[in-house]
């Protein structure tokens, strides 16, 4: 995962890896270039001298924009990579095949979407400035090696060896990393989910009942952040421990050399002076392993939604354009006929089949046993995209997006102005409009029954040549009910509607209202009729 989400950042790395491979060599080379400049003062040089204070001068010159660019170049790729990935994440998740949002909190994909791809981003920069670390110790020992033999053969061996051990010491890093991740996104999914439902928490007084949960969820998370940022302590202490007992050795060996003649003045402060710069590279080693097992961690969590399999498998055929609307549900003991351009009222006695009948319709998932056809043609062989084209289901529980209301109810853009008055006016939420600065509204501002209003007005605005509603209006009072269910038959006059639902004012309206009690339908008939003939129907739409 890793790979591929860098791979078209391929030629940014390369550039910055070049870019802090050049600074990290011209660091190096100052130390060492200090040492030549004191040997030549020393042997009293002049122009010499000044030959290599220019050089000296040149360096910190090419250093300086090196490391510039290299930054820029790094953050470039960062940044980029995580946007490819939050990109590709938000594609998966709003897949019409659905089926990464199964088992996960919307936080959760939240979580993964921001938080995780910014982490497998990071690596980017780890790569390049690990990179350059390593090209840092190998320009410094070739450095080392033109002063004393010994020093440059004790960094050249002993590099490696302290790579391996890096490596090793950071797994359980990745694995508390990783934990971390999980235990944030579930937080941020009870997080995420309590804001949005804070008018039913506020409504049944369950406050306390929720913020219980949410205080259990993130002091999990609490505890597990604590654990990795314990384990990313201990693994910053053990690779600077390692790499400052390495730097020692190196500084005593030069000072013993020096000692016995070896070396001289410039030479000694040059072996110091780059044994103290050999501290940035090792250090260096400690954050980009640290990144990098993050990275690790966050990037198999991006790959399990990617990868997650799809809910609704199967079938790339295309409707009949223009369909005719004529439905069928063929499912277990429900055998439900809906004829074109009717609009059918369907009351369940049981909320759950609702629920179920709704998802069916629109294919959210396929059924178990049996079928759902379109005008003969069976839902689970149509591609969902084509068939949401000429269908739409929408469930009783709908999310709006803040912005302007006309934005809200014309997501695609396809709608023309006329459709959308139209709409806003059988749903009734021209008045909503009309209640609001500029049409502009944060949905959670919203009461519930502006929020049925605006979500009912979006799907007549789609004009799909088969409309399934569940309970658009429970949030409406009778009067403001009564007015939208004249206008939603009027809007919706020659195309097929199927109301789950069992509000009178809309059951009046339909051409035709059919019972589904115990999985079956029991009734069919006009509201009317249902009313004066059956005592299951009275109880279920009356009471």
């Amino acid at each position: 995962m890793i790979r591929s989400a860098l791979a078209p950042q391929r030629r940014a790395i390369a550039l910055g890896t070049l870019l802090a491979t050049s600074w990290q060599a011209g660091e190096a080379a100052v130390p060492f270039l200090i040492g030549v400049i004191i040997d030549r003062a020393v042997a009293g040089g002049v122009g010499d001298l000044a030959l290599w204070l220019g050089v000296l001068g040149a360096v910190y010159l090419g250093l300086s924009y090196s490391f510039r660019y290299a930054a820029r170049s790094s953050e470039r790729a960062s940044e980029q990579a995580a946007h490819d990935l939050r990109m590709r994440v938000t594609q998966r998740v709003l897949h019409d095949r659905g089926g990464a949002e199964t088992d996960r909190l919307p936080g959760a994909l939240v979580s993964v979407a921001t938080g995780d791809a910014a982490r497998v981003g990071a690596v980017a920069v780890a790569v390049i400035f690990g990179i350059a670390a390593v090209g840092a110790v190998l320009v410094g020992a070739v450095l080392l090696l033109s002063v004393s033999l010994p020093l440059g053969l004790l960094v050249l061996l002993g590099t490696p060896p302290l790579m391996v051990l890096t490596r090793l010491i950071g797994k359980p890093l990745e694995t508390r990393s990783e934990t971390e991740q999980e235990h944030a996104a579930q937080a941020s999914g009870v997080a995420a989910d309590l804001v949005a439902g804070l008018r039913v928490v506020k409504g049944l007084r369950a406050e306390q009942a929720a913020v219980a949960r949410y205080r259990q969820r993130s002091r999990s998370a609490l505890i597990a952040t604590v654990q990795a940022a314990r384990a990313e302590s201990a693994y910053q202490s053990l690779v600077l421990s390692l790499s400052g007992l390495f730097l020692a050795v190196i500084a005593v060996t030069g000072g013993l050399l020096a000692v016995r003649g070896d070396l001289t003045v410039g030479q000694l402060i040059s072996s110091v002076g780059l044994a103290q710069f050999l501290v940035g590279p090792m250090s260096t080693f400690g954050w980009v392993g640290a990144d990098i097992a993050q990275g690790r961690a966050s990037a198999r969590r991006i790959a399990a939604v990617l990868a997650a399999p799809e809910a609704v498998p199967g079938g790339e055929a295309v409707p009949v354009i223009p369909a005719s609307g004529a439905l069928r549900v063929r499912v277990s003991t429900l055998d439900l006929t809906v004829a074109p351009g009717e609009m059918l009222g369907v009351v369940t006695t049981d909320p759950a089949l609702a629920v179920e009948l709704v998802r069916l319709l629109g294919r959210s998932h396929d059924p178990a046993e049996g079928e759902v056809t379109l005008d003969g043609v069976a839902l689970s062989s149509l591609a969902p995209a084509a068939l949401r084209s000429v269908l739409l289901a929408t469930g009783h529980h709908t999310d709006l997006f803040d912005g302007t209301l006309r934005g809200a109810i014309s997501l695609s853009g396809r709608a023309c102005a006329e459709v959308v008055d139209a709409a806003m006016i059988a749903a009734d939420a021209d008045e909503v409009a009309r209640s609001l600065p500029d049409s502009a509204f944060e949905a959670r501002t919203l009461s519930g029954g502006q929020r049925q209003r605006v979500a009912l007005a979006r799907s007549l605005a789609a004009e799909p040549a088969v409309l399934v509603v569940h309970d658009p209006t429970t949030a409406v009072d009778a009067v403001t009910e009564a007015r939208i269910a004249g206008r939603l038959r009027g809007m919706r006059a020659g195309r097929t509607t199927v109301l789950v639902t069992t509000s009178p004012a809309l059951l009046a309206v339909a051409d035709r209202v059919v019972l589904v009690d115990d999985g079956a339908v029991r009734a069919s008939g006009t509201h009317l009729e249902l009313v004066a003939r059956d005592e299951t129907y009275r109880g279920t739409v009356l009471a």
